[in-house]
């Protein structure tokens, strides 16, 4: 049964590798729980891929889009561009390209030093008896 139904297939999907592809991805979504929308007439999953193909209820390039979706391990999504965010604090006809260098501040070792001891305190540490 399933060599008639490759022959009828082969006018929808011109290469044969190809129709192996698409009829095994589709085998493998109706294992997964999808919809048969042929008679299953006792056949099993890519039997009844095949002969879904071949009465043109489900379309190769619908299969060969979710094919190809199931496979791409990155997805592009397509965003908005971001818009110009104005400087804080700065009007927006107004930045020029000097406004938007950064300055970094060199702090000094005891500077930091005061600073970290003022955020946390210290550890209550049991003294040693020597």
């Amino acid at each position: 049964m399933a060599r008639v139904t490759v022959e009828d297939c082969i006018d929808k999907v011109e290469n044969r590798f190809e129709l192996v592809l698409l009829a095994a991805h589709r085998a493998r979504m109706v294992s997964s729980g999808a919809p048969i929308l042929v008679d299953r007439d006792n056949d099993k999953n890519p039997v009844v891929a095949l002969r879904e193909i071949a009465d043109s209820t489900i379309s190769p390039e619908d299969l060969k889009e979710e094919l190809v979706h199931s496979l791409q391990k990155y997805v592009e999504v397509d965003e908005p561009e971001p818009e110009a965010v104005a400087l804080l604090g700065v009007a927006a006809g107004s930045v020029d390209a000097d406004d938007t260098e950064v300055v970094a501040e060199r702090m000094t070792e005891e500077e930091l030093l005061k600073g970290l001891e003022g955020l946390t305190p210290p550890e209550a540490q049991p003294e040693e008896e020597e």
